[in-house]
């Protein structure tokens, strides 16, 4: 301390030791919550993204599959084929999450895909040469991977914001909103918007 004075006036050094004390104090009263945790979610978010982009890529190779042993279910294959097209379609980046209803798009075109997946892997009991083909099964092993994925990506996702709108909504992170975040709004959340949105296919022979 005797050094820090010959240096500079005791009143700088005062300072200094002031503004160390506050910004110790406001970083433990959760200063920095709010952005915190909006980037967990916005990171979180990334993990569904790329789950589902998993999910896209095995179709068309599980397509070719089954149509090769079951061309006859041409119309559970072009409903997988579609379901795939449409879940495709939509842009999905980090603008989604401040869009509710493109969100509520998005899931629903998943839960779609999700659906007309869990009727194509079903029509293998009636194809005993395509359940025991190796392609297929690794496919299948592949798909029964990605599901369980995404459903820790849509977990993690649905924790993550419900922590940020929690933050928002309570004290103390409601008065460091007001003052400092206004412009971060609440984020949309995933809901169950058909019956079976949220059940992953069915892949277990």
């Amino acid at each position: 301390m005797h050094y820090l004075n010959t240096v500079m006036p005791g009143g700088t050094v005062f300072r200094l030791m002031a503004m160390s004390l506050l910004a110790l104090v406001l970083t433990g009263c959760g200063i920095n919550n709010i952005p915190t945790y909006d980037e967990q979610v916005k990171s979180a978010w990334s993990q569904v993204e790329n789950q589902y982009q998993r999910r896209a890529d095995l179709v068309p190779n599980l397509v070719e599959t089954v149509k090769g042993f079951a061309e006859q279910e041409r119309e559970t294959l072009t409903a997988v084929t579609e379901a795939r097209s449409k879940a495709t379609s939509i842009q999905v980046d980090e603008s989604i999450l401040n869009d509710p209803e493109k969100l509520q798009q998005f899931q629903q075109v998943q839960g779609e895909l999700s659906s007309a997946l869990s009727r194509l892997m079903a029509i293998s009991e009636r194809y005993p040469d395509l359940k025991s083909n190796e392609n297929f099964l690794a496919l299948q092993s592949q798909l029964e991977g990605t599901e369980n994925r995404i459903a820790v990506a849509r977990r993690d996702f649905i924790q993550a914001v419900e922590r940020y709108n929690t933050e928002i909504r309570t004290f103390p992170g409601r008065l460091w909103h007001s003052f400092l975040y206004s412009d971060m709004e609440l984020r949309a959340n995933f809901e169950a918007t058909t019956p079976d949105a949220e059940d992953a296919p069915e892949v277990e022979f």
